[in-house]
């Protein structure tokens, strides 16, 4: 069955308030700082939105560079408290899983060239953890992905085989595991109840709310000027004479030589050239851990648990013993009224709020008489593209603009890199294909200009999406 065409809905601005997720529990001296009481004039640099992407993308512009151009970063809420503050915190590169559906749709050596790029991006982040001594959690591990359905596991390794003859993609750090062996303690790759296969490679974790606010830290003592609680409403049409573009905000507006999109799920809000491009998807995450008096059967690895191709849980084991665990699609997914166009992070997803209470007992052995229990659910909205392809880059027809946006739920493994791109087109004058980003990602007039919105396929086929009315629930 073919998903319905897409709605139409209001322009996606973040929530007054939202859902207190485990990440912004122990919050920053910056977490709603303004560096000025005012808002600057005018600034060379202007960074709309305050998480991983707009942190990062600051931060490139002032590492090592002894003469940074004046940056204004305007939040609409709390600093890093859109969905870099809500995701599971799990840095999990697409190494084989999609590669085959990018080789047929993009081409094989574009495929390989995205697989590469998510791979590096690990180790990237443990560069940056390292020379600026973030005290961030990041934990450098192996990432299992287990499968249950039959036909999915027929699938994967057909298409793990195809990647091996094709030699499309590098699957030297990817282990193949099926049958009895990918069910078992974890030398026997899972420890998952039912698994019928699985596969590993290097991963990683981190705490994402104490990553960014490490970043602003940085870049603020370097001069940056941090505004939360300063929602952008609108950008000019236009530059005026001098090439300056007008964004205005609920505190006055700003004039800027260069404005970051680094709004994600919220882009279309400001740049309505991106509405049903960059649409908004709300997600539900949870912390599970046990009592004090019960310590919890360890846990190595991050793991992503497949139920169908678009149906699955992850889950990132903490240092402190707690398992972050987020997914729960096969609760809601069939009904794009729960997360399609929806912008109120405030509630919890009903069909989903209960889903992670016992998860660890029915799926893990040895955990059946641990006493885990669900300590805190939230909700996030992500930026999903239509195309699943992040938009990066100059923005067409916009000169001056650039964005970094739409990473569908899979930021962290694409951002750090992407914004270093960014940066230096920003500060070299590099064109986008001299930075080293995957061709794909460009943001172009023909993907601007696509009616194809793939992601309403993703729903359940077996139960008609029923299409939601409007953004704000």
């Amino acid at each position: 069955m073919s998903p319905p065409p897409a709605p139409s809905y209001p322009p996606p601005f973040p929530w007054p308030s939202s859902t207190l997720p485990f990440w912004r529990t122990e919050l920053h001296e910056l977490d709603s700082a303004r560096t000025t009481p005012e808002l600057p004039k005018e600034t060379d640099v202007l960074i709309i939105g305050a998480g991983y992407s707009g942190a990062s993308t600051a931060y490139h512009l002032c590492d090592d560079n002894p003469s940074p151009p004046s940056i204004v970063i305007l939040e609409a809420r709390q600093a890093c408290s859109g969905a870099t503050g809500r995701n599971g915190g799990h840095l999990k590169p697409d190494v084989y899983f999609n590669i085959r559906k990018y080789s047929e749709k993009y081409g094989a050596q574009e495929a390989a060239e995205v697989a590469r790029f998510e791979a590096s991006q690990i180790f990237a982040v443990k560069a940056l953890v390292e020379k600026e001594k973030i005290d961030c959690d990041f934990v450098l591990t192996r990432a299992i992905d287990v499968t249950f359905d039959p036909e999915l596991a027929k699938k994967s390794k057909d298409d793990y085989d195809f990647l091996v003859k094709a030699g499309v993609a590098s699957l030297d750090d990817v282990q193949y595991t099926s049958g009895k062996n990918a069910e078992g303690a974890y030398l026997k790759v899972s420890g998952v109840k039912g698994a019928l296969c699985a596969f590993s490679f290097t991963a990683g974790h981190v705490w994402p709310y104490k990553l960014i606010m490490a970043l602003l830290s940085i870049v603020v003592a370097k001069g940056v000027n941090l505004q939360t609680h300063t929602p952008v409403t609108s950008i000019s049409d236009t530059p005026d004479s001098e090439g300056r573009w007008t964004v205005t905000t609920s505190r006055g507006s700003i004039k800027a030589k260069k404005v970051v999109l680094a709004s994600n799920a919220y882009t279309s809000g400001i740049a309505p050239q991106f509405a049903n491009k960059i649409v908004p998807v709300r997600g539900i995450c949870s912390r599970i851990t046990t009592p004090a008096n019960k310590p919890a059967p360890t846990l190595v690895n991050t793991m992503s648990l497949r139920y169908k191709a678009n149906q699955y849980d992850y889950l990132i084991p903490r240092t402190d013993g707690s398992i972050i665990v987020g997914g729960a699609k096969q609760q809601f997914w069939s009904d794009p009224t729960h997360w399609y166009g929806v912008t109120d992070d405030s509630k919890l997803i009903e069909p989903a709020k209960n889903y992670f209470d016992g998860l660890m007992q029915r799926h893990y052995k040895g955990w059946e008489d641990s006493g885990a229990y669900t300590d805190k659910v939230w909700t996030g909205i992500m930026g999903y593209s239509s195309d699943f392809m992040p938009y990066v880059g100059d923005v067409p027809g916009k000169p001056g603009q650039l964005v970094a946006a739409g990473f569908s739920g899979h930021g962290m493994p694409l951002i750090l890199l992407s914004t270093k791109g960014i940066a230096q087109m920003i500060l070299h004058g590099k064109k986008f294909e001299e930075v080293g980003i995957p061709s794909i990602f460009k943001a172009t007039q023909e993907r601007l200009s696509s009616q194809t919105n793939d992601i309403l396929s993703l729903a359940a086929p077996e139960t008609p999406p029923i299409m939601p009315a409007v953004s704000k629930l």
